[in-house]
């Protein structure tokens, strides 16, 4: 039987430069039997995009089915997975995070009605450090979803925005990323920007919104390229059963009911109105659940939808929120600090019903958090890690493992703090920072910045400046108009159109990120966004953070490791830790101090107790000395040694002058007068004094014990 060669009859190439860097674009040739699938090639970074639905809704739920999974793929720069299997396993948190940079600007595009099963596949399978790997499976994800039958209101684009030496870079390279003071990930449809990420170094508002105008126009240009591809290949959208409500069954409940909830809603007590709502529920489903027999499926969504009807309403027609306030006005905040006498550092912040308790822990070096991923980065020392227990939203279940959100709220802390904080050589710790999320009524995000700010100085560590982050939401009409306002709690993240999250230092901002639920936005609200943002953290900072701590503690606390940091010769490393480790073993067993040495001679000594330190340090300066000539040294006889040739000669004594170095004392510099055996004039385990004479002509250290003082 002879195998018949496939011809890909639909396989096209489509090209573009983008940023310099020739970015193609194949399709019809892999992944033939998915929606739509495309393997984008940026430089050497290959990512194969598939976009697949199911043939029908999933039965009894309010929401559309969306996965959206990153896949880093070890091969793609030549590693073998570390491990037992040697296989990848659950995804690394930063494909996690690519994970959810993808879906925010992809997800609110699809149709509010669409509950079909939708998969984002994006394989990474090469990966060139100067072309971004997440920028490239976003615009992967973009063309995928346009040229698939799947309904889709893209496409939409990427790009990174770095700024070095004062400038800005588009897409920058490796070498570009490393030193550059911005961080920006923007993805944008061709009128409207619809996702922000960002991590900067105290970067202004003007300098932000610049940026991002920039990424806005590259993305534009970017889009005339994909749109030729959707032209040439894209398919017609499938139709689909909707999964909205009933209007007339709607309309006929919402008349039932409104007042009521009205007043439910009227309280800044989360509490409060969950139970002023749950006896209205249960007489809706009372009420009316002969008549539309199907209501007990959609109560969950006709309850979300009767409350965002009501809050949009309120909020864009009387300006009126939920619990009172001004459209302008931040919720009741406190800020505390030491509230955990034996951990490192603690503090915690409450904003309205939103409290965060973060807790410092400091740590040497070899502590930092190792990282096995695709990029250069294989370890970090400053950890951040944020929980949201179930009690926190007054729910009953049990503790889970950190999920996508919580990974991501964690990452976005800690990408806020970490330009405040000091180098490792001012500050030569492992940091590692818990948010435990106490309550939950909106932004806990910007409240465990807060919290880990209070934190951070309570352990004394040496941040350059208070960082404070804040929320602005927003609420468009159909006609364009707009309205936002700071410090979004939960309702008004649920019904509301954005959640733009801003943190920074009195300076500048140190990171973004917006969640959308409509189509994207204007310049307009951009800057309107940013201003009101930076006005909230000014005085948070000013009026909580700073009054309740005001500056860095100028000593670690009691319970956290001292740290010593010094250098030595790298040519002296191997003696310090000795044959098989025995040397530095037997240092920390006998100071009980933790002794971390990097190849480039840095030694870290670390111990709560500072004689440990002391002791430790002073064991590795007798090993890293050098002896000089004509001065005299404290030893240990350890051993008589005899002649090869005769055994019944001595030829001298082997004397321990520091750990882990000794030198022989030959017989004719013992004593003054000549001596037949060692043992005449010292024994093994004696305490003796010994000079250093120099270099003999045999090109070996001469010392004396006659010559000693």
């Amino acid at each position: 039987m002879s195998a018949q060669h496939k011809v890909f009859k639909d396989y096209r190439v489509f090209e573009y430069t983008y940023a310099g860097r020739p970015l193609k674009i194949e399709v019809g040739k892999m992944a033939g039997l998915a929606n739509g699938a495309c393997m984008v090639r940026y430089g050497d970074t290959c990512i194969l995009a598939t976009a697949t639905a199911s043939a029908a809704p999933r039965e009894g739920i309010d929401f559309l089915p969306l996965s959206v999974d990153y896949n880093e793929k070890m091969y793609a720069v030549g590693k073998i997975p570390g491990g037992y299997l040697k296989r990848e396993g659950k995804p690394s948190e930063k494909a996690i995070l690519t994970s959810r940079v993808i879906d925010r600007p992809v997800r609110p595009l699809f149709p509010k009605d669409l509950r079909n099963d939708v998969a984002l596949v994006l394989d990474v399978m090469s990966v060139d450090q100067d072309c971004s790997p997440e920028i490239t499976a976003m615009i992967g994800a973009s063309v995928a979803l346009s040229i698939s039958d799947i309904p889709w209101n893209g496409p939409i684009g990427g790009a990174f925005i770095g700024m070095v030496d004062g400038e800005y870079v588009v897409n920058p390279t490796a070498a570009q990323r490393a030193v550059s003071t911005l961080e920006l990930t923007v993805a944008a449809s061709e009128k409207k920007v619809v996702m922000i990420e960002a991590g900067a170094k105290e970067v202004t508002d003007d300098e932000m919104f610049d940026a991002i105008m920039l990424a806005h126009k590259e993305i534009k240009d970017l889009l005339v390229f994909v749109n030729e591809i959707i032209k040439e290949v894209g398919k017609p959208k499938f139709s689909y059963a909707s999964g909205e409500l009933d209007h007339d069954m709607f309309d006929e409940i919402f008349a039932y009911c409104e007042t009521r909830v009205m007043e439910a809603l009227d309280t800044d007590d989360k509490n409060v109105r969950d139970a002023r709502l749950q006896p209205i529920i249960e007489d809706i489903a009372a009420t009316f659940s002969e008549k539309y027999p199907s209501l007990s499926t959609q109560l969950p969504e006709l309850i979300y939808k009767i409350q965002k009807k009501i809050v949009r309403r309120w909020l864009i027609n009387d300006k009126k929120r939920v619990d009172g306030r001004a459209m302008d006005e931040i919720r009741p905040l406190d800020a505390e600090v030491g509230l955990l006498p034996r951990t490192h550092g603690s503090g915690m912040f409450t904003r309205g019903q939103t409290q965060v308790l973060s807790v410092v822990t400091l740590g040497t070096l070899s502590d930092a958090q190792k990282l096995d991923g695709l990029d250069d980065e294989d370890s970090k020392r400053y950890m951040h890690q944020y929980n949201m227990p179930g009690y926190s939203t007054g729910e009953a279940k049990s503790v889970r493992s950190p999920g996508r959100r919580e990974i991501g709220h964690g990452a976005l802390a800690e990408r806020s703090l970490v330009p405040v904080l000091p180098s490792v050589e001012e500050f030569p710790y492992a940091i590692r920072v818990v948010s435990e999320v106490l309550s939950s009524n909106g932004s806990t995000s910007q409240a465990s910045v807060c919290g880990s700010t209070l934190a951070l100085m309570d352990a004394g560590v040496p941040i350059k400046a208070p960082v404070a982050g804040i929320s602005c939401g927003l609420i468009t009409e159909d006609d364009g108009t707009w309205t936002t306002m700071i410090d979004i709690q939960g309702l008004e993240d649920f019904y509301g159109d954005m959640d733009f999250k801003v943190a920074g230092t009195h300076k500048g901002i140190t990171s973004i990120q917006m969640d959308l639920k409509i189509d994207g936005l204007t310049p307009e609200i951009i800057r309107a966004a940013l201003e009101t943002t930076h006005k909230g953290r000014d005085y948070i900072i000013d009026e909580f953070l700073l009054k309740a701590i005001p500056a860095p503690r100028t000593e670690v606390s009691p319970y956290a490791p001292k740290m010593v940091s010094f250098k030595i010769d790298p040519d002296k490393i191997r003696e310090v830790i000795g044959s098989g480790g025995k040397v530095i073993q037997k240092i920390v067993a006998d100071t009980g101090a933790k002794i971390d040495i990097n190849d480039d001679g840095t030694v870290c000594v670390a111990a709560v107790d500072k004689n440990a330190i002391d002791a430790a340090k002073a064991i590795i300066d007798a090993i890293v000395f050098e002896p000089v000539v004509g001065e005299t040294y404290d030893g240990v006889v350890t051993r008589i040694v005899k002649s090869k040739d005769d055994e019944t000669k001595d030829v001298g004594v082997i004397v321990e002058y520091a750990p882990g170095k000794d030198t022989l004392v030959h017989i004719s510099k013992l004593q003054d007068k000549r001596t037949e055996h060692c043992e005449d004039v010292c024994r093994v385990g004696d305490h003796v004094r010994i000079k250093y004479m120099g270099i003999d002509k045999k090109g070996r250290q001469d010392f004396s014990m006659k010559d000693a003082d």
